[in-house]
Order: C-alpha cells, then structure tokens, then sequence
C-alpha cells in the first residue's frame, strides 16, 4: 500500500471510531442527564483507536508465531486471556459463528 491510501484509510477508521463514539456517548449522556464536550469524544476516540491498533498488532504477532498470515479465532481469544467474562462472550460467539 502506498502511504496516502495508509493515511486515508486511518483517517476514515478514525472518522468511524469518531462518529461510533459519539452516538454512544450521546446515548449515554441523554440516559444520565449530563453532557459531554468534544474534547472529551475526541479523547475517547483516540483512546479507543490506539487500543484497537494495540490490539490489532498483538494479533497480528500472535499469527506470526503461529507461522500464518490471516488472524484467526484462537488469536483473538489470545487477547482475551485474562478477562474470562470476555472470553466466554466471544467462545460462545465463535461457537454460534461455527454452527451456522
């Protein structure tokens, strides 16, 4: 890929987060009766993309290691290790996914 369609397509997944992360933080917000400033959504969102790149790239590793070059669902319950709840939700999605 070259670097402008890199930049473009990070700033049109930054451009998603952003709209996603609005709406439910308007959501919210309306729920509890407060309010939230841009600069508070635009902190939000730069939390939430740099956690999905993180995330991204750990999968991508664990791949790796496993010599293959698509992720697959055991990479993805690697990421969840340690948090069981997470993990349970997403095993019991993956084994929705497998039965369709």
């Amino acid at each position: 890929m070259t670097a402008q369609v890199d930049k473009d397509l990070k700033e049109r997944l930054k451009s998603a987060i952003w709209f996603t992360v609005g709406k439910i933080v308007d959501e919210e917000c309306e729920l509890l009766g407060v309010n939230a400033t841009p600069q508070y959504i635009a902190a939000l969102t730069e939390l939430v993309y740099s956690q999905a790149v993180t995330l991204a790239t750990d999968m991508e590793s664990f791949a790796h290691h496993a010599k293959r070059k698509v992720i697959q669902p055991d990479d993805v319950l690697m990421m969840c290790r340690r948090n069981e709840g997470l993990r349970d939700v997403i095993e019991e999605y993956i084994a929705r996914r497998q039965k369709a």
